[in-house]
């Protein structure tokens, strides 16, 4: 069943995810807000917010979850030889504000966009509180991809990529899951199935299964790294 959130109680408890529906997979609640409370407390539980313009704010827990666990990484040949080539320079929480609004753009021309102003608002929240980070892939300068998503405890939650040059986003990627694995971190959420995500070693998990690393690893208190890792 569909569940309804009261906006005016942040600290409200989410209902437990096994009861999300399966069509669509994993919608499990509507409404809300966007405070960082909510938030937060909703990517402890497995739970994360997607939705479109026009639409409420929606929760979603999907089953199967696709994760990327550090050591798991798989890098092709040919992405070996671009990193090797070190085009992109790749920094951390350099250009939070760029990455965010460029991953915001409708990727085609008919598209549009789940990331609605309000949640571009609400991860800028969780960024200047040091919960939401980004990656950045510079060429001779200018910002030509990168990623952004939250870190909370020794887990990464992977939220939105995008690329202006090719390989752009997948050099930055590796970097993030290398650095991360010398921090420490065991989990990487890449919420939903992608064959983009899949070559570079993500794979799907039972929800509950997830649910079960995530408890243990999100509590393993860790810190989303300074310096970059790319070798």
């Amino acid at each position: 069943m569909l569940f309804s959130l009261d906006d005016t109680r942040p600290g409200e408890p989410f209902p437990d995810p096994s009861l999300a529906e399966t069509d669509p997979d994993g919608l499990l609640a509507v409404g809300g807000d966007l405070s960082t409370e909510r938030i937060v407390q909703a990517y402890r539980q497995g739970i994360f917010p997607w939705y479109g313009e026009s639409q409420p704010v929606l929760w979603w827990s999907p089953d199967p979850r696709m994760v990327l666990f550090p050591h798991e990484l798989h890098i092709s040949r040919s992405l070996a030889r671009e990193m090797r080539k070190k085009r992109f320079q790749i920094t951390f929480d350099r250009a939070f504000d760029q990455v965010i609004q460029a991953c915001a753009r409708p990727r085609g021309k008919d598209d549009g966009t789940w990331l609605v102003p309000d949640m571009v608002a609400a991860y800028q929240r969780l960024h200047r509180q040091g919960i939401a980070h980004s990656v950045e892939a510079w060429r001779e300068g200018e910002l030509v991809g990168g990623l952004y998503g939250n870190a909370l405890g020794g887990v990464f939650f992977g939220e939105s990529m995008f690329a202006r040059l090719p390989n752009a986003s997948k050099v930055a990627f590796v970097c993030l899951i290398r650095s991360l694995a010398d921090a420490g971190f065991r989990l990487i959420d890449c919420q939903v199935y992608t064959p983009h995500l899949q070559s570079l070693g993500a794979r799907l998990v039972p929800r509950d299964e997830f649910l079960s690393l995530l408890d243990d690893a999100v509590h393993d208190e860790r810190h989303f790294p300074v310096e970059v890792s790319c070798a």
